[in-house]
């Protein structure tokens, strides 16, 4: 689903079942209006966190035991502003009773009638609202905007003395751990996939890898930070790289790709010379394009000089450069793409590389 193309609504559902069936003919009903998620009694989890629009409980309201494990949550604070409807068999009064007793805001009737209760659903449960969509663009827009500005500093500026700064980079990342958590790392890469300079796009393809990777890692907010810095900055030094080689519409020459390793070195000497930025990033500078098993460039370095920031953001750098749509070459599929570097063996961090695919895949 797509913000850029006026993304559609969709509710998420909390699905509480003690069924030896999982309520399966109930789930299939609510998956027309909205994402479900499937879990018993005892799974209901502590704290919605404004993750679920609504709770549909489907338990035996004759057991005891599954009475007091769904009041125990369902009858809480965390609950208390949260749609909560129960599924009745038949006409068993005392079970309409336990119900409302148990907080149901509305309940379900079996057996089941399919265009009832979704209409039903859909005007008790709230949708993904206008607002929310208007705050979420908001978002993308915002962190895209801040990249792309950081973007522009690098390869207009940079190579005409102004300076770069860290505080610039800085300030782009908050905004763009922001878009890439409020909406997604495939509304990014639709977003920035825009962009007519091929150079930006890949610099901002990096970036949004970089922190959805964090972000799925469970990373703590400075660690987030730091990879998003790493990634805007990680090819920094193809601002110094003549543009009729950066902008060829082909494939470069031998001569031509030696010209270009040398951005590596280049970014490197221009952030050390100007000062302020601290030693992990110049190594992701000098350093994304090395192997562990030393076939890279520049230094040939090996696994153990070879840092886990540089590891992580030469896993994204690949990657997007394989996904993307180049003049020479047709991008290629998430499963090729990902395939392709499963096949580079010991060049890249195996662990890494395998914890990157969840990110990969949905992208």
């Amino acid at each position: 689903m797509s913000l850029a193309d006026d993304v559609r609504s969709r509710r998420r559902v909390l699905l509480a079942s003690d069924r030896q069936d999982s309520s399966e003919e109930l789930a299939q009903i609510l998956s027309a209006i909205g994402d479900v998620s499937i879990v018993p009694t005892a799974g209901i989890p502590d704290n919605p966190q404004k993750q679920f629009s609504g709770v549909v409980v489907d338990i035996d309201l004759r057991s005891t035991a599954a009475i007091q494990q769904v009041r125990k949550k369902l009858l809480g604070k965390n609950y208390e502003n949260l749609p909560r409807l129960f599924v009745l068999t038949g006409s068993l009064h005392h079970g309409s009773t336990q119900a409302w007793a148990l907080g149901a805001t509305d309940t379900i009737q079996r057996p089941f009638d399919a265009a009832s209760i979704q209409k039903r659903l859909r005007a008790v449960l709230p949708d993904d609202g206008e607002d929310e969509r208007e705050a979420k663009r908001e978002a993308l827009n915002n962190g895209v905007s801040a990249a792309h500005k950081v973007m522009v500093k690098i390869f207009a500026k940079l190579p005409f003395g102004n300076p770069l700064t860290l505080q610039d980079v800085m300030e782009a990342e908050g905004p763009i751990l922001k878009a890439i958590k409020r909406t997604s790392i495939k509304d990014w890469l639709i977003t920035v996939g825009r962009h007519h300079n091929h150079t930006y796009r890949h610099c901002l393809f990096v970036t949004g890898f970089a922190v959805a990777f964090a972000q799925h890692l469970g990373m703590r907010e400075e660690d987030q930070r730091r990879l998003a810095r790493a990634a805007l900055l990680h090819d920094v030094g193809k601002a110094f790289i003549p543009l009729a080689i950066l902008d060829k519409p082909g494939q470069l020459d031998e001569a031509e790709m030696m010209t270009v390793r040398k951005h590596a070195q280049l970014g490197y000497d221009a952030l050390f010379a100007q000062g302020g930025y601290p030693r992990e990033m110049l190594d992701v500078v000098l350093h994304h394009h090395e192997f562990l098993d030393g076939t890279g460039y520049p230094d040939g370095l090996r696994a153990d000089g070879i840092a886990d920031i540089v590891r992580m953001i030469t896993i994204v750098d690949i990657y997007a450069a394989l996904v993307e749509d180049r003049a020479y070459k047709r991008a290629f599929s998430r499963t090729e793409a990902f395939a392709i570097m499963e096949d580079m063996g010991p060049k890249l961090d195996r662990h890494l590389l395998m914890a990157f695919r969840p990110v990969a895949m949905g992208s």
